[in-house]
């Protein structure tokens, strides 16, 4: 089955008329995208978009054979028009299928969104699925057959990939292509960045692919060491590269802090923009979590686990520090440090990166800062990857 993208970007287009932010001001040449539409065979039409001839034609494509036009969100502004020869656009209810006469068969995906998700079997069996922007299957149960293909609003809804994941619907081989791309995120590396954490794709309007062949995509990686300064963006980062898979463990070594109003409402920011699917334990006991199978752990954050470690073997005290602190300290980084190499789980860790500023004023800051520093570097020495978060940009390190 051969798709032809005619267009791959959110309703508006990207860049958005006169929109003047920074997304759009660089949205030129491939980075530019009409809306999303999809031509399957030459035979079925996703989505009619404002010059679709034209755009078929630059993709080298006619719509001259097609057979069926379904729209799957709803069109605000002036009405579609309707191209010379194609069909009026209609759209399946909810749970119908439809098969034309080609072979296609098209089943209706209802959403928790306003719209319809398309999922198309063609004639040799590869079977596609197409979301709208804005939209997640809703009620969806599994176990279910995997997609060759998934075209949906990954920037917008992660929590659809997470959602078909969960049932099984998105698999190792799934090829998942991002579509409805906007302003959100800026184009070119930072967006293939971004995506490639999910476990998805963007490519350029007009492309061709065929549905069924395996393309090449970026593994997500095992392990993510993520360090930023204070407010540098460094959890929702780490959040957003977790956000398309289910079941997360989210691990809060930093406690409750009872009384400490400032604490608590931090932590509930945090828990706040955490997908309703994940889970929270609070502990500093990192190694038998990595040792376990499990879902992908988000530890926030080293930092605090290290306060815990520092505390735990007395380290600000000077006297215990230089008989036994700073030994049973090492003790436990290497115990951590190994627990990373080993594990079979996904982990993306927190962490501060606290020595580019000003030196602490007290022993005791200086020997955390010293002491972050170490375990940040022997930490990061087990990851495939390592970002730095400044002023809420990811810069990557490693990987």
């Amino acid at each position: 089955m051969e798709l032809t993208l005619l267009g791959t970007g959110a309703p508006a287009g990207l860049p958005r008329p006169d929109c003047p932010c920074a997304a759009c001001a660089v949205a030129l040449g491939p980075d530019a995208r009409a809306a999303t539409a999809l031509l399957l065979d030459g035979v079925l039409l996703l989505d009619l978009t404002p010059g679709a001839a034209f755009a078929a034609a630059r993709a080298g494509r006619s719509l001259a054979g097609v057979r069926q036009v379904l729209l799957s969100h709803p069109h605000d502004g002036p009405a579609v028009e309707v191209p010379a020869g194609l069909p009026q656009p209609g759209r399946v209810p909810d749970g119908r299928e439809l098969t034309l006469l080609t072979g296609h068969r098209v089943r209706a995906v209802a959403l928790d969104a306003p719209g319809t998700g398309y999922a198309v079997t063609g004639p040799e069996g590869q079977r596609l699925l197409y979301l709208p922007p804005g939209g997640a299957p809703a009620g969806i149960e599994g176990p279910a057959e995997p997609y060759d293909m998934v075209l949906a609003d990954v920037v917008g809804r992660p929590d659809a990939l997470a959602k078909l994941r969960a049932v099984g619907a998105v698999g190792p081989t799934t090829d998942v292509v991002a579509v409805h791309l906007d302003h959100d995120v800026p184009p070119g590396p930072e967006l293939g960045r971004r995506l490639a954490a999910a476990g998805a794709r963007a490519v350029p309007d007009g492309v061709a692919l065929t549905v069924g062949v395996y393309e090449h995509v970026p593994d997500v990686p095992r392990r993510t060491l993520v360090l930023g300064g204070a407010r540098s963006g460094k959890s929702v980062e780490a959040e957003r590269r977790l956000e398309a898979f289910p079941d997360v463990l989210y691990v809060a070594t930093g406690g409750s802090r009872n009384g400490d109003t400032e604490w608590s409402s931090r932590v509930a920011a945090h828990r706040d923009r955490r997908p309703g699917s994940w889970q929270t334990v609070e502990t500093c006991d990192l190694v038998p979590l990595l040792a376990a199978e499990g879902p992908p752990l988000l530890i926030d954050c080293l930092s605090l686990w290290l306060t815990d470690a520092m505390d735990g073997v007395g380290a600000w005290d000077d006297a215990v520090w230089a008989e036994s602190g700073e030994k049973a300290l090492r003790e436990r980084v290497r115990e951590l440090t190994e627990a990373v190499r080993a594990t079979r789980r996904t982990v993306v860790a927190v962490t501060n990166e606290v020595g580019s500023g000003i030196v602490p004023a007290t022993a005791s800051g200086r020997r955390y800062r010293d002491e972050l520093g170490r375990l940040n570097a022997g930490f990061a020495d087990e990851c495939e990857h390592v970002l730095l978060v400044v002023a809420g940009q990811a810069m990557p390190l490693r990987g």
